[in-house]
């Protein structure tokens, strides 16, 4: 018995236990629920009947109630409370407009990735055409209208802040959703003005979600599309040019091929293909590409509904100026407005010691950084080092060892036994971990961006490298563009930066204008000119936990 036939059997019941007449009281439940399945609609019949379903709560304040905590059960009577008991979705014995735009975007909710089985359309569906043939009673518009703002209150949460628990699928996940819904005022306004506020003014605004939910699209459309499906059964190693080439074309109808004297148009459209799925730009039908060419529709759709539900994990509307560190594509981007100003490769953390999603708030710039040893590397790289090498090793790594009150400690003292006594930090300088810059953004994890003396990773098409922090590939342009454009400093140029890093010694520039940072685990993410999505590995194997909660 779901939600609302439970109600009305209490509502039955209540009229039969509380009605002060007694041929009423002598009647039993059962004729009791067939009346009132019988009773015509009214207004006034709806508003009373519904006050006996969902008794008012004392308390009503919009400012107190947020989606994200205040039971569904509980804030579906606090919107009628605040209708006053009145129907939402009906209006003078006729279904409101809205209410068929409601039903219609629910169904399309499918290109948002989520699940469309929640929102019990089918019955919605059946009540909407039973009530439209004025074949429905008081019982049956109670249901439609309540499990409709039930329903409506359900998608616009899960627009918001996503249908699965992040808490329960993702340990590494720490950034926050500020977004905030007070939903009393939107949805009995509705109810009062019968004006739609649309769901999908509760999707998040991120133009990386509007691509995903076009590629949806796209990918449901092929789902659909038996020539499609049976091209990708013909695909193999040994599969024609001209197979190929079709089903580059239909996945991909962007993708063109050019003049080209070096490449053929296959070899131009194949690696076109492998850059759209994270592959090695090799121009053959290698093994890795054709596993990416029989990928089903099914299991890219189910690819960028992980993503999309990642992306409402997120504030809901991006900051005017931004950066954004997809750590599956392992790339930065610096968004200003609008429009990337600056992209660039990074190393992100390895597998075992993964980069945390997270956000948090670049505060200043240090030139010339001295390097302290946090407890992860202390632990897994310092300890095994000193094990082998005892104090050797701290001089090969330009480490030094203070004890708890600032002093050095002679390197020859400290062994794999007494360690722990010690903190341990490197000098600037060239082979400073952290390189000639570093980009503070303080938070819980010491996560924060950095230049680095090992240039050698940025060329690599794997570079999940380092031990969580992220480095840069062009770290110093980041920094002059950061505090002579951004901050309005001339005297920071490429020049007087490079002059600074020569002298080795510390200096630290707090920024007026601090920058919104966004460190996120993404296995979708755009194109290098902001136009499709690109499907990456990955690399810390967190999709299919996500997935499952679906």
């Amino acid at each position: 018995m779901n939600l609302f036939n439970r109600l009305l059997f209490i509502f039955s019941f209540l009229l039969l236990t509380q009605s002060a007449c007694e041929e009423q009281k002598a009647q039993s439940p059962a004729a009791i629920s067939a009346q009132i399945a019988q009773s015509p609609f009214s207004t006034d019949g709806f508003s009373e009947a519904l006050q006996v379903l969902l008794p008012p709560i004392d308390t009503i304040n919009d400012r107190s109630v947020h989606a994200a905590i205040t039971p569904r059960a509980k804030l579906l009577t606090l919107v009628y409370q605040k209708n006053e008991y009145l129907p939402i979705w009906f209006d003078e014995n006729e279904v409101a407009t809205m209410a068929q735009n409601l039903l219609h975007e629910l169904d399309s909710l499918q290109f948002e990735g989520l699940d469309t089985s929640r929102y019990q359309l089918a019955l919605l569906q059946s009540l909407y055409q039973k009530i439209s043939a004025k074949q429905g009673h008081l019982s049956d518009v109670i249901s439609f209208d309540t499990l409709m703002t039930h329903m409506y209150i359900l998608a616009a949460h899960d627009l918001l802040f996503g249908q699965s628990r992040i808490s329960q699928v993702d340990s590494h996940w720490h950034h926050t959703n500020d977004t905030l819904w007070q939903p009393l005022m939107s949805i009995a306004g509705m109810g009062i003005s019968k004006q739609y506020q649309s769901l999908l003014s509760y999707k998040s605004q991120w133009p990386l979600y509007a691509m995903m939910r076009e590629a949806s699209i796209h990918y449901h459309s092929l789902q659909k599309d038996s020539a499609f499906v049976l091209l990708q059964h013909k695909i193999n190693s040994t599969a024609k040019d001209s197979l190929v080439l079709a089903l580059i074309h239909q996945e991909m109808p962007w993708l063109q091929s050019q003049e080209n004297d070096s490449l053929t148009e296959l070899q131009q459209m194949l690696r076109g293909y492998q850059y759209y799925f994270g592959q090695r730009l090799t121009g053959k039908l290698d093994s890795a590409t054709v596993h990416c060419m029989q990928l089903t529709p099914a299991a890219l759709l189910q690819q960028i509904a992980v993503n999309q539900d990642r992306l409402r994990w997120m504030n809901q509307v991006p900051e005017p100026m931004h950066i954004i560190v997809p750590l599956a594509l392992m790339e930065l981007f610096l968004n200003k407005d609008g429009v990337d100003v600056m992209h660039m490769r990074t190393v992100v953390g390895k597998p075992a010691r993964p980069t945390p999603s997270l956000n948090a708030t670049m505060v200043n710039v240090v030139l010339n950084p001295s390097w302290g040893v946090p407890p992860t590397i202390l632990k897994k790289d310092i300890a095994p080092g000193l094990t082998q090498k005892g104090g050797a090793y701290l001089a090969k790594k330009d480490l030094k060892a203070y004890d708890r009150k600032g002093n050095v400690v002679s390197a020859s003292t400290v062994n794999a036994h007494n360690y722990k006594k010690f903190v341990y930090k490197q000098a600037p300088g060239e082979r400073n971990a952290l390189g000639a810059i570093k980009f503070n953004l303080p938070n819980p994890f010491d996560i924060y961006l950095h230049d680095t003396p090992h240039k050698e990773d940025f060329p690599n098409r794997n570079r999940a490298k380092s031990s969580g922090c992220i480095r840069l590939q062009y770290p110093r342009e980041l920094g002059v563009y950061i505090l002579n454009i951004l901050e309005a400093n001339p005297k920071m140029n490429r020049a007087a930066v490079d002059s600074i890093v020569l002298t080795h010694k510390t200096q630290y520039y707090p920024l007026k204008n601090r920058i919104p940072v966004h460190i996120v685990y993404l296995t979708v993410f755009k194109d290098s000119v902001g136009a499709q999505i690109r499907f990456l590995e990955d690399v810390y194997n967190r999709d299919i936990v996500v997935a499952k909660q679906f």
